[in-house]
């Protein structure tokens, strides 16, 4: 089995030096959120080590949510008032969208928080799935799960950028080339920006 979970730790905040810094995209969205406090949310980054290599968890949401209807993304969500903390928020919303036990999850550190146009502030959580785990999606939240290779997205050639005209002027969406694995995936926004902060905290800390 290929697992380069441990080198991959090495780009990731650690899990006791949970980053507080403003949002990495928060000037691109900055006349778009207008005055309110951001909702502080948390998305969990699943690995899957494969004999074939790492793959990315993802999920559809369904076509019924208030936001991000119908889009590629992680599980994950607003942070409680009950949740410990940000991985405890992280694993909740895992376990409740696609059936993820507690016990299969291990978390392996942060990625930068990011902001999105419905105003959370996000910090994804990265954790290695153990390759046992079948997804039980909750119909309610999500229309489909599936994995794609990290080295896909990983790389450069398979991710550009796609000119948009919103509230007045031309902005720049991430959106990644159609993955083999799941050729009807659009994997865009939110979280093809996590995936790209991921790329780019690899390259900083020289992926092997």
């Amino acid at each position: 089995m290929i697992e380069r979970l441990p080198a991959l730790s090495h780009a990731l905040h650690p899990l006791a030096a949970m980053p507080c810094a403003a949002p990495w995209n928060f000037e691109e969205l900055a006349d778009l959120l207008g005055d309110a406090p951001a909702v502080e949310a948390a998305v969990l980054v699943g690995l899957v080590p494969r004999d074939n290599g790492l793959r990315v968890l993802l999920t559809r949401r369904t076509d019924s949510l208030r936001h991000h209807a119908g889009q590629v993304s992680f599980p994950g969500g607003r942070i409680e008032a009950d949740d410990r903390d940000v991985i405890a928020a992280a694993l909740r919303e895992a376990h409740e969208e696609i059936g993820l036990e507690h016990g299969l999850a291990t978390p392996l550190g942060f990625l930068d928080p990011l902001i999105t146009i419905t105003g959370f502030r996000v910090l994804p959580v990265v954790a290695r799935i153990d390759p046992d785990f079948v997804a039980t999606p909750d119909p309610g939240e999500v229309a489909e799960v599936f994995e794609v290779d990290l080295d896909f997205l990983m790389h450069p050639d398979n991710l550009e950028e796609v000119a948009i005209d919103y509230r007045g002027r031309a902005r720049h969406v991430l959106q990644f080339r159609q993955p083999p694995q799941a050729p009807h995936q659009r994997i865009w926004g939110v979280t093809a920006s996590i995936l790209f902060n991921l790329r780019e905290r690899l390259a900083q800390a020289g992926r092997p």
